[in-house]
């Protein structure tokens, strides 16, 4: 017996309304932000790993091991159709609430503001991944700020672009590299992303 979604089918509709109207001026206008764990090492993988050799080459060196590999922190990406315009880090011990939250929507809305004021002028549609934006804090400083905020659909049957193309492109990139702090890893993927054309966004 399948249960039907009605609040679920009610944002997608809507949604998709916004899309339809005018495809163009909805996308310029949209700003959309997912999270992702970020390692200071992240093992290769055995096909990263392989290499060509013959009986008679020398031994490889040997491999620096990372005080901690196991070393991630928490990171939300902030972007827009051409770029990525933000990477917030989660500072160790602190949680995500609806105060900490609210933080990088003020960093957001001023590199809109030098970058993007078009988009500032229209009105930003923001469309977030995670639930935090559901608190009610939240709600009153995205209206404050002037976004306009987009429910992404529950059980959306399209899979999330950020896992599957952004954040695995990323990841690939960064695998194997050690890294002493999470400013090198940001920074690190910072020129990767900047090295992406905006057809990649």
């Amino acid at each position: 017996m399948r249960i039907k979604n009605v609040n679920g089918a009610s944002r997608l509709s809507k949604f998709w309304n916004f899309f339809r109207r005018d495809p163009n001026d909805f996308l310029s206008r949209l700003v959309t932000m997912d999270e992702t764990w970020l390692y200071h090492y992240d093992l290769e993988t055995k096909q990263q790993s392989l290499e060509w050799r013959h009986n008679g080459s020398p031994r490889p060196p040997k491999k620096s091991e990372c005080k901690n590999p196991l070393e991630k922190f928490s990171s939300r990406f902030f972007g827009d159709q051409d770029c990525i315009l933000l990477i917030d880090r989660l500072p160790k011990g602190q949680t995500i609430n609806a105060e900490y939250y609210s933080s990088p929507l003020v960093q957001l809305k001023d590199i809109l503001k030098e970058k993007r004021r078009a988009k500032v002028t229209k009105g930003v549609m923001f469309l977030l991944n995670t639930s935090a934006h559901r608190a009610l804090a939240t709600q009153k400083k995205l209206a404050y700020l002037g976004f306009q905020c987009l429910d992404h659909p529950p059980y959306s049957p399209d899979l999330a672009p950020q896992d599957y193309h952004l954040f695995s492109g990323l990841k690939t990139q960064l695998k194997g590299r050690h890294f002493s702090s999470d400013a090198e890893v940001i920074a690190a993927a910072e020129t990767w992303l900047d090295g992406q054309h905006s057809d990649f966004f």
